[in-house]
């Protein structure tokens, strides 16, 4: 059973999965980690990506994700200011998370993506099981 008290921080419970959906669980979060992953770096490359994400979602999720020390930012334009963002060793740490929810849509949905095809657009990231 888990203890209902809440730790210093957090709306709901101190479970680690309800701690990691307040802060990654919405429909966009992974989607931004899964391209930092992937190497894009910039806002225009994460405005590429085929899902589609509004600006000011991603704008809002680059900032959260960044206080969360999932992610940092440095400039690398002065006019006008432009930043890249960059996965920390705590963001780094997630690509077993996404990696095994690769697995699972392979498995359970067909069409997907699959461990061979990622491998082909960044073979950093799908190392053999």
């Amino acid at each position: 059973m888990i203890d209902s008290g809440n730790p210093v921080g957090t709306g709901r419970s101190p479970c680690p999965v309800s701690c990691t959906l307040d802060l990654l669980g919405d429909k966009w979060t992974l989607l931004v980690v899964r391209d930092l992953l992937l190497g894009k770096t910039t806002y225009t490359e994460f405005r590429k990506s085929p899902e589609g994400i509004p600006t000011n979602i991603l704008a809002e999720r680059l900032r959260r994700l960044q206080a969360a020390g999932i992610v940092e930012k440095s400039r690398y334009q002065e006019r006008p200011v432009r930043h890249a963002y960059r996965l920390t060793e705590k963001g780094r740490d997630l690509q077993p998370v996404l990696l095994a929810m690769v697995d699972w849509g392979n498995k359970h949905i067909p069409g997907t993506v699959t461990r061979a095809q990622i491998a082909a657009m960044a073979p950093h990231l799908v190392k053999d099981r």
